[in-house]
Formats: C-alpha cells, structure tokens, sequence
C-alpha cells in the first residue's frame, strides 16, 4: 500500500458538515465516543481470541489509554484491542454502513441540532471527535498482522482523508485529536478524569491516564511514566446493588442507549437456579424513532461470563418490548453463542422468559401502585409505548393475562387511562358484557351512531382507536370473565339492562315496519346483507354493523390502506323506525333514493368512504329539491 488521498462517502461528508457547525452542545462526549469505540476493540479481540489466542501476542492484559500533550494541543485516546487494517480503516472510517444516518442527519438539521447525544444513537461516534478538533490522526495495527503492516490514516473533516502504510510495534489502534483553538479546557488531567467519571465509569477495562504530580521547583504539575487507573473498571450490572448509585445506573443507561433522559425504571437482579445469569434492563421514558419498526433486533447486549458476544441479541426479549435496553450476563451459555444458537437453547428460553416477567413486573408496579408520581410516569409509557405492548397477546400466550391487565383505554367515561378492571368495576348491575367500539379516530368513536343506546342508558363503551386494536380484539376474547363484545357487531342485545316495555315497544316498531324493511331490502341487496330494525339508535336514522364473525368496516379500511384484500363480506344496515326520515320511506316516490341516502349516510359515520360520491351528491340534491 502507498499513501493515497481518498474522499469520503456522501453521507459522511453530510454528518462531517452538521458535526463541525452544528454539534456544539455538551460537546465533552466525544470522549465518551472514543473511549466506548475503543472499549469495543478490546472486546472484539477477546472474543476473536477465544479460537485464536496468538491474537494477544504479547499483551494479554487489555486496556485504554488517555494522554493530553498541552503543547501540541492534542488528546491520544489508545486501545490494545483488535485494530483496523488499511481496508478496515477505510471501510470503517470514510463510509457509514449503518442505518439511521439519514435519521440521525433529519434530527440534527431539526429541532435538536444542538444537541451532540444524537452522535451516538445512529454508530457514528468516530466523528464526534471533529466537534472539538479540527483534525483527527488514526494509527493501528490489526491483531496478528506484521508490524510493518500498520497504517496511519488522517483527515481534517472535509471531503477527504489520507491513509498510509507504516510500521507500529503494538497492536491496537490510537486516536489523536488536534484541538482547535478555544477548546484547550480539555487539555487538563482533571477535566479528562471527570468527564470519564461521568460516561465511562462503568468501562469493564481499566481506563488509564498517568499520573501527575505537583513541581515545586517548576511550580507546575508534572506527568510522571507510571499509569493509573481512573475507573473502577468493573462492569456495572457486576457490582453490588447497594454499591451503585441511582444516578449511576442512570448514566449508564444514558450510555448504552444513546438516550438524553434518564430511563423510566429499571431493575438488576442476579438470577440463579436452572440457569444463572445477571440482568440489568431498563424501560425508556420515550420512544425511540425506531419503536415502529419490528424487524429492528432488542435493545439488550448479550456478555458470556462478562465477555461481550453481541449487541441487539433479539432472542433475549420478545418482539413486543423490543424498547427495553439494557445488558444480560449468563453464565451458562457458551462463548462462542451464535445467533443460530440463541434461538434454539434452553438457557436463552429460561432467561428470555424470565427477563419478560421481570420487564412486566416493573410495568406492573407502576401501573399498580399507590403513589401518583409513579402512576403518572406509568401513564406517560402508556401513550408512547401501549400500542406496542398490545401485540404481545398474540405473540405472549404465557403472559396474556398479565399484559391486558397492563392496556389502557379511552371510554364514553373517560378520554385516557381505563383498565379493563375500571370498567369491570363500574358495571352497571345486569350487565353481562364489556362493550367496545373501534374506530379511526377518538372523535369517530365517540361520534359512533352505533354507541347512542349506550349513551342513553349510561352504559360505559371502551373506545379502540389503534391500528392493532382489531387484531388484539381476535386474541383477547374476555377479561375476568365477562366477555368483549363490540357494538357494531350482531344484533344489539342489552339484557337485563333493556326492560320489558322497550323491548315490546321494539317487537310492535319492527312489525309494522316490515313491509319498508322488505322493499328496503331488494332496493340495496348489492350493498346490504340485511335491513332490520334495530333499539341501539336514539338520534340518528340508520348505522351499519357486521354479523358476528365477519371482520369489521373498520378493519377491512385498514387491510386495503396496507395493500392487502379483506374477506368479501357485506355489512347489515339498522334503521330507527322511530326517526322522521326513515318514516318518510313509507309511500315516498322516491324511495330508492333515500334508501341509498340512508345507506351512504351510515357508511360516512362509521368513518367508511363512498364508492361514488357523485351519485350521492345527486341524490341529496334532488330530495332537497323535492
């Protein structure tokens, strides 16, 4: 290899841009990066080594390495871990393979472009270097290459970089950041020690800086050869409990996720038994950008007797809580644990289930509990992350009970936070049934014709506005033994709370009104699977519901809105005998006419849309005409 001057990617140049002239918030976590980025060298030669120990060559003992030259104005940050090689380098520094970097840019050209966390949220910590200085300068030799293999690579953070052989006698790689000018308060022992006691005290590794001592003859400190250590360099989730501070846990749960706020519970436990492993998991405050995508892998790293295996190892956490964050230790599996392996061992089963109820604990002691900041904070997890968590009845059936007692939900009662033990609770006496209604939208559920009987006899109806919200009604059938049922589904059927006189009322109503029904019926037999009379309507003429079994208008919207086909099925159209329009079907000589109206009116209700708008319009106009 010779020296060459390379450009960078595009995108790179992108972030590279953003990074210099917008990143100059909380600007001290580029250490942060860098010491993060080198403690993953060091965990990825360890477990390299694991089938070939020559990698260590001569250093067994892995650490990090701070030093500052206030002269030369520049930070070394230096690692005896894997290293790169010239390819490496300049795959892994002049281009970005991950994704979210278009994420990561949209976020920092919007309302949080001054914020540097970002960084570290989308892989692209390297470059939080350029925050502060105005060039940065790679040296590395990857694990068992020869010394006169090692590279140099550089750049000022522009368009391009330059990458050169040269000879480096220890593996590893250093980076060394020349500051600009005005950011020289970083070229101090105590500011460097600081800033890593707050992000990287958790660091497995020994983070060393050497030692200084105060000159008297030359009234100023002096470094000395001999290197100390500044972290306690014992992974957090290793340590007693009782020896961790909240705000510990706090950061690192700031570290590991990338997120700005501290994280809205947490729990660290170290489980023995069948299988013996140690957990430390922690729920986010807010969603991240991501929550949506299911094929995105959890949140959760994966360490073998504290030798990192793998970020993200989706087989430890369920689909459904794929936000939670956090580190799982097992001594049971083997270090060489694969992806294919995780899905298959028992041990990885025993902690996965395990880690699940130790997440739905923590839900459930806010959820439940007796102080109002912490039923607020559940309330707050409810709105950003409920939709999610609502898939888990279809792919949870062990903890189907527990997660539904967990949902929350909007009511004629009430606009947010109703369980379905609330509702049980407020149960009119002879009510057999816990009533819901889905909708697009609050306002539709609420405004629902199919719901006026409900609102008449103050009888509370669960308003389901999620897209999920249809596919969880499939899997959850009934709660403490009172079954679901929808009101605009079958024949409304209110039992003991409709008395005797309303119901004869509504046998005389359906009677006289048959002949209607029956001309009713051919006029819209391509449109209706039936016409009947029905008691759930007080205001309004006419609503459309399914037979039980056949899936919903709402449903069959958001099937076609996907691209996908819903069974053919045709709704039934209920008419209120008692309202002004409907009687005047009787003898009109426009009959047809105001069928179709009657029936396009109670498709716009539900939230559905017309098939032919015009031919509507046409209608309306010639009966107001009449």
């Amino acid at each position: 290899m010779e020296k060459q001057t390379l450009s960078f990617q595009a995108e790179v140049k992108q972030i590279l841009h953003l990074v210099t002239h917008s990143l100059y918030s909380n600007k001290e976590i580029f250490l942060r990066e860098l010491i993060s980025n080198a403690s993953d060298a060091c965990d990825k030669l360890r477990f390299e080594a694991l089938n070939n120990p020559s990698l260590f060559e001569d250093q067994p003992n892995l650490d990090v390495r701070v030093a500052f030259d206030a002269d030369a104005k520049t930070i070394t940050i230096t690692d005896n871990g894997i290293g790169l090689s010239a390819e490496e380098a300049v795959a892994n520094l002049g281009t970005i393979a991950k994704s979210g970097t278009r994420e990561f840019m949209a976020a920092l050209e919007g309302d949080q472009k001054k914020d540097a966390q970002l960084i570290g949220q989308f892989g692209v910590g390297f470059y939080s270097g350029f925050i502060v200085a105005d060039k940065i300068t790679v040296e590395s030799r990857r694990a068992g290459l020869p010394h006169d293999q090692g590279m140099r690579w550089s750049s000022e953070g522009t368009g391009d970089f330059e990458i050169e052989p040269i000879t480096r006698d220890a593996r590893g790689t250093s980076v060394t950041l020349h500051l600009r000018d005005g950011e020289e308060e970083y070229l101090s022992h105590w500011k460097l020690k600081s800033i890593i006691g707050k992000y990287s005290d958790h660091i497995s590794l020994p983070i060393l800086m050497r030692k200084e001592e105060w000159d008297a003859e030359a009234k100023k400190q002096v470094k000395r050869d001999e290197w100390l250590p500044i972290n306690k360099a014992a992974a957090l989730w290793t340590r007693n409990k009782n020896e961790i501070t909240q705000e510990q846990y706090e950061e690192f749960y700031k570290q590991l996720s990338y997120d700005t706020e501290a994280p809205l519970a947490y729990t660290h436990n170290r489980v023995e038994g069948r299988s013996e492993y140690t957990q430390l998991l922690y729920i986010p405050s807010k969603a991240p950008f991501d929550l949506w995508n299911r094929d995105k892998r959890g949140g959760v790293k994966l360490y073998v007797k504290r030798v990192f295996i793998m970020d993200d190892a989706e087989a430890l956490m369920p689909v459904y809580l794929r936000f939670v964050k956090g580190v799982i230790d097992s001594s049971d599996l083997p270090l060489n644990v694969s992806r294919e392996l995780l899905q298959e061992s028992r041990d990885v089963k025993a902690i996965r289930e395990g880690s699940t109820k130790r997440v739905l604990g923590m839900l459930e002691s806010l959820a439940d509990s007796e102080d109002e900041a912490e039923r607020a904070k559940y309330a707050a997890f409810w709105k950003d992350f409920g939709v999610v968590l609502k898939e888990g009845v279809g792919e949870d059936f062990a903890n189907q009970e527990r997660l539904v007692k967990l949902f929350r939900f909007a009511s004629t009662h009430a606009d947010e936070g109703v369980s379905l033990a609330d509702y049980v609770k407020r149960m009119k006496e002879g009510q057999d049934a816990i009533y819901v209604v889905t909708a697009d939208s609050l306002a539709a559920a609420k405004n629902g014709p199919q719901l006026e009987i409900f609102r008449k006899k103050g009888i509370e109806v669960l308003l389901l506005t999620d897209r999920v919200d249809e596919w969880m009604l499939s899997h959850v059938h009934e709660f403490d033994g009172k079954p679901l049922q929808s009101v605009a589904k079958g024949a409304v059927d209110l039992g003991k709370l409709q008395d005797e006189e309303e119901k004869k009322q509504a046998e005389q109503a359906a009677e006289a009104f048959k002949p209607v029904l029956e001309r009713l019926k051919e006029t819209l037999k391509d449109r209706a699977k039936d016409v009947r009379v029905t008691t759930r309507l007080v205001d309004s003429p006419a609503c459309l519901v399914v037979e039980e079994g056949d899936i919903s208008g709402h449903l069959a919207r958001m099937l076609k809105q996907a691209g996908q086909s819903a069974p053919a099925s045709q709704p039934i159209l209920e008419v209120n005998a008692e309202h002004a329009l409907v009687k005047r079907l009787d003898g009109s000589a426009h009959f047809d006419d105001l069928a179709n109206i009657l029936f396009d009116q109670a498709l716009l209700a539900e939230g559905g849309q017309l098939e032919d708008p015009a031919a509507y319009v046409k209608r309306v106009n010639a009966m107001l005409m009449a």
